[in-house]
């Protein structure tokens, strides 16, 4: 039998509090609402382990098409634990990267929006400007953006 091959990535999924309030903050990272639904049933909950479930999620898409976002919002059962506050060298996974055209303004864009630059802009030797944001409900991204390509 032939090797089974790994076609693509999907998404990251993301728990939050807010739905609304995060579709609104990747919207203003640049990404775009492709759909929201609620997910429920048994069905769901044999695929997560967690029982019957009910999650609203909305799912959000880079420009080029290529990259999703799953952000959820567990209505039952309830969240259990919040990692939110976990520093960037916490075991487990951390953040989603983007990479945008001109970091400086998104940041500046992004902090008025009320998020929070979590060290500062760095430039990597001279290929990439770098930082890490705290956004809503304290989810951290990376962005990057490259240099020499303009």
């Amino acid at each position: 039998m032939a090797k089974s091959k790994l076609l693509r990535m999907d998404n990251i999924a993301i728990v939050v509090e807010s739905l609304d309030d995060a579709i609104s903050f990747f919207t203003e990272v640049g990404l775009k609402l492709e759909g929201r639904a609620t997910v429920e049933g048994e069905w769901a909950g044999r695929v997560t382990g967690l029982g019957t479930q009910q999650v609203e999620i909305a799912m959000m898409v880079t420009p080029d098409g290529h990259s999703r976002l799953e952000i959820s919002k567990f209505l039952t059962p309830p969240t259990i634990a919040d990692h939110r506050a976990a520093p960037v060298n916490a075991l487990g996974y951390l953040r989603a990267m983007f990479t945008v055209e001109d970091i400086d303004e998104l940041v500046s864009r992004l902090i008025k929006h009320g998020a929070q630059l979590v060290g500062e802009v760095v430039q990597y030797e001279n290929s990439y400007k770098l930082c890490y944001i705290r956004g809503a409900e304290g989810l951290l991204i990376g962005l990057a953006e490259e240099l020499g390509n303009k």
